[in-house]
This record gives structure tokens, C-alpha cells and sequence, in this order.
């Protein structure tokens, strides 16, 4: 069933009905993207993280407010550049003359929503500054952890690689993310509806919480919950197998893409109203899953992620 009924369809739930008004509300400023609304709402339901790729003015950065808003979260924006230093995301101590002391001024990692807005603009050490973030959920500074704040979401957009001034993100980084989506092009409906409708910025601007922080805190909490039955562990290993062993693939997928593609097929099917996952559930999220975390060769180099995807699925049966 479509995530975009669950307003209607599973108002009894009140978490799934919580995310199908935030869906709808999120649908008046990203117009004519539900599938890619859908799969970041299943990311941060996952306690994932999100990569979006695409080109400058398609609607990345918007996403991340609207996700922000929608969701009640707290919303920090770092701006990566070539310049940027790892002290400018997690935060430096300071010594105080009076005191005699250290106090230590956060940075804006110290959020709920954090947007990496352009991270392949900054080298690879100011990247790294995130890895434990995503991983962890604190930062060590000096040699004292300190916790992130709940949920922590981390909402990162890149520019093609071919684009001037980036760097590419190693493979540690890039396996921080739960998915990557890519927004494209709206189509000529959607496109013309932006063109001569309501300025997006004031409808952002108007957006109000479809639910509270700790009201999705509740709902990643019953994920895990989800039941996947022993045919669709078996299902999910051959996957995996496959792109470890099949012939056109340098790297296949390790344990912790495995774990992500079962969280986010739980989360898939939590959005849809169910207690228990389904082939389709698998299916639905895989590409994103999956794309950035392969690494084809040969003719399958010329595969985008959707297509690679498309061929892994076709290879392996459902039991």
C-alpha cells in the first residue's frame, strides 16, 4: 500500500498516521518527489543517515528543512567548503582566564537534524569530523565523549563528482549512510505547478510539526520489532552472497549493509502498516541501500545504482 494513504488507512496507528500527515504536509513544498519522501522518512525512521546526490537547485537543501520541520526536530546547517576545519562541526574548548579552566563551546553537530550541505566540497579530514557522529552518536574531544542529542539524523547533499572542486567521499564515509537518493528532475506537471504556484520558501516558512520528537524517538523504538521470518533472513543472505561472489562486483556488501538493508526494510514495513516484513519490503528499499555500498566492474560499471540494483533482485529468487 501506498505510504501516501497511511493518513487514512492506519489512523488507528497513531505513529503511522503521524508519518502519512507528515508525508502530505512534506508533499505541498517538495512537489512531485513521494518516492524519494517516502524512502528518506523510512532512513531517519531506520536511524539511518541520508546522502542525497544530485545537481545544485533540485531541491536537496529544501528536503532537509521540510524533514526538520515536519518532524520537530532541532536544525543545524554547516556549509562544507575547502576551508572548513573539524573543530567547526564538533565544537572547541576555549580556556577561561578568570576560571583557570577549559569550557568547551559545541558545534552544530550538537543538533537533531544536521545538514552537511555540500560535503564533497570540503577535504577529507573536515568529512571524517562526522564519522563517529554517524557511527556512535557522540563526539570525543580532548579525550572526553559527549553524547549527541535524540534522534540524531544527519541529512548530507553532494554534487556530482565530475563538478568542479570536490572530493570524493572514501568508502568509510560513504557506509555511514544509510541510503543514498538521488531527486532528479520534477516531471512537467510538478515542474509547472513550482513555476506558477506559491513560492516554496513561504510554504516551507508556514510548515507546522506533524508530530514531536518524542513521538518518533517511540516509533524507531518499535522497529526493531518488526517481524522478519527465517524465509526472509534467507532471502536478505543470499543478496548478500551474490555481490560478494558473483563476477562483476570488486566489493560486495558487508555485514553492517546487511544490517541496514533489514532496519530499513523493517522501517518500510512499518510505514505501511504491518507487523511483519515482505519480499517487497526488501525490494522497495534496496537501491538506495545498496547502490553506494557495491562496487561494480566491468559492463557493470555502466549501471546506475536503479539499474544495478534492478539486476541484483533479478538474480537472486525469493524462497
Amino acid at each position: 500500500m501506498s505510504l501516501f494513504n497511511l493518513k487514512t488507512a492506519f489512523s488507528n496507528d497513531p505513529h503511522v498516521a503521524a508519518f502519512g500527515d507528515a508525508l502530505a504536509r512534506m508533499e505541498e513544498v517538495i512537489v512531485g518527489k513521494r518516492d524519494a519522501i517516502q524512502l528518506a522518512l523510512t532512513c531517519l525512521l531506520a536511524r539511518g543517515h541520508l546522502l542525497i546526490e544530485d545537481l545544485p537547485g533540485v531541491g536537496k537543501t529544501t528536503l532537509a528543512h521540510a524533514i526538520a520541520k515536519t518532524m520537530g526536530l532541532e536544525y543545524s546547517r554547516v556549509q562544507f567548503t575547502s576551508d572548513l576545519l573539524p573543530a567547526d562541526i564538533i565544537g572547541v574548548s576555549v580556556y577561561r582566564r578568570e576560571q583557570g579552566d577549559f569550557e568547551f563551546h559545541p558545534g552544530p553537530v550538537f543538533t537533531q537534524l544536521l545538514l552537511a550541505d555540500e560535503i564533497n566540497r570540503s577535504t577529507p579530514k573536515s568529512q571524517s569530523a562526522l564519522l563517529e557522529a554517524m557511527e556512535e552518536r557522540q563526539v570525543t574531544v580532548e579525550g572526553e565523549s559527549r553524547a549527541l542529542p535524540e534522534p540524531f539524523f544527519v541529512i548530507a547533499t553532494q554534487n556530482p563528482a565530475r563538478q568542479i572542486g570536490t572530493f570524493e567521499l572514501p568508502e568509510s564515509q560513504l557506509d555511514r549512510f544509510l541510503m543514498r537518493l538521488e531527486l532528479g528532475y520534477p516531471d512537467a506537471q510538478a515542474e509547472r505547478e513550482l513555476l506558477m504556484g506559491r513560492d516554496r520558501r513561504a510554504v516551507l516558512r508556514d510548515l507546522k510539526p506533524a508530530m514531536s520528537s518524542e513521538t518518533l524517538l517511540a516509533a524507531q523504538a518499535a522497529v526493531p520489532g518488526i517481524h522478519v521470518a527465517d524465509a526472509l533472513v534467507d532471502y536478505l543472505q543470499d543478496l548478500l552472497a551474490y555481490t560478494r561472489s558473483a563476477p562483476g562486483f570488486e566489493v560486495g556488501l558487508s555485514p553492517r549493509g546487511g544490517i541496514a538493508l533489514l532496519r530499513a526494510a523493517q522501517s518500510w514495513a512499518f510505514l505501511q502498516g504491518r507487523d511483519h516484513v515482505l519480499p517487497e519490503d526488501i525490494q522497495a528499499v534496496f537501491a538506495p541501500v545498496v547502490g553506494h555500498r557495491v562496487v561494480p566492474t566491468g559492463e557493470n560499471k555502466r549501471s546506475g545504482p536503479v539499474q544495478l540494483a534492478t539486476h541484483l533482485l533479478q538474480q537472486v529468487p525469493i524462497p
